[in-house]
């Protein structure tokens, strides 16, 4: 009986990875299209029947889209606004945690509650009262819109992850700096914020992804080709090209938004899942 039941766990075990190893191929093949069509020739590009691997590989379709587009100026763009999103999220969003962890009043679990209902809440329905509210600020074509926000710890699931995190961090270390005659905003400074790198990295990183993926903000709220990112550029090029056959250019631009992702994910997948763990299981 052991050995057919050890049998059986192997056979499960091996359709099992059979059955992953089908669905991953089938994720990958898309970015492993791209990844190709970049690299080949303009006939190449509507040789019928395709092929995966470019003979010769050549550099034309990123040549193409340097002249074509701006897209160095796209990426700095986008650069700028992921950066400030990045800062004010763990600044802003860090803050609220620290007080949703920390301080205790009859209102708190009522408040915390209605914060976190906001995420059900679907941004398309917000986009008509904001766009006045920053009309009548006279934010339009600016970047404000895009990074303001994330200054007033508008992103609830960012004050989620820290709360979650900073309720498994123990209270008595921030008694102790209480006695010693550590403020508030010291025991936040000194004693949680540098235990907190790791959980810190996965929000910076989650919201690395939102703003640098971003295209529904920046079409709507910038009007000036020169303040595009690079979600937006990517667009704007396919509008360039037209009803052409010849992907490359595309593939290009596309491979270029992707890989900052992929490297981040690729080099920092150890932080990520080790953040997650700890801040979405405790507490």
């Amino acid at each position: 009986m052991k050995k057919r039941s050890k049998t059986r766990r192997n056979v499960e075990a091996v359709i099992w990875y059979i059955v992953m190893g089908i669905l991953a191929i089938l994720f990958v093949l898309p970015f492993i299209w791209m990844l190709s069509t970049a690299f080949k020739t303009g006939p190449q590009c509507v040789d019928y029947p395709p092929t995966f691997i470019p003979r010769p590989f050549s550099l034309r379709a990123f040549k193409e889209v340097f002249a074509i587009s701006p897209i160095f100026k796209y990426i700095r763009n986008s650069l700028v606004i992921v950066g400030l999103n990045i800062f004010g999220t763990l600044l802003s969003c860090s803050l609220v945690a620290y007080g949703f962890s920390r301080f205790n009043c009859k209102e708190k679990n009522i408040w915390f509650t209605i914060l976190l209902s906001t995420m059900m809440i679907p941004n398309f329905t917000l986009i008509i009262p904001q766009f006045g509210m920053y009309t009548k600020l006279k934010w339009v074509n600016t970047i404000l819109p895009l990074t303001v926000p994330a200054f007033l710890a508008t992103n609830a699931f960012s004050v989620f992850i820290l709360r979650q995190f900073f309720l498994s961090f123990p209270k008595e270390l921030d008694e102790a700096a209480r006695l010693d005659g550590c403020s508030y905003f010291g025991v936040f400074w000194r004693i949680l914020l540098p235990n907190s790198k790791t959980v810190m990295f996965v929000v910076a990183l989650f919201c690395f992804v939102g703003s640098w993926n971003d295209f529904f903000g920046p079409l709507i709220y910038l009007n000036d080709m020169e303040k595009y990112t690079l979600a937006v550029g990517l667009v704007m090029l396919k509008a360039s090209q037209g009803a052409t056959l010849d992907m490359g250019p595309m593939m290009a631009a596309a491979l270029i938004a992707v890989i900052p992702t992929f490297i981040l994910y690729l080099t920092c997948q150890k932080y990520f899942v080790q953040g997650v763990v700890t801040s979405g299981l405790k507490g």
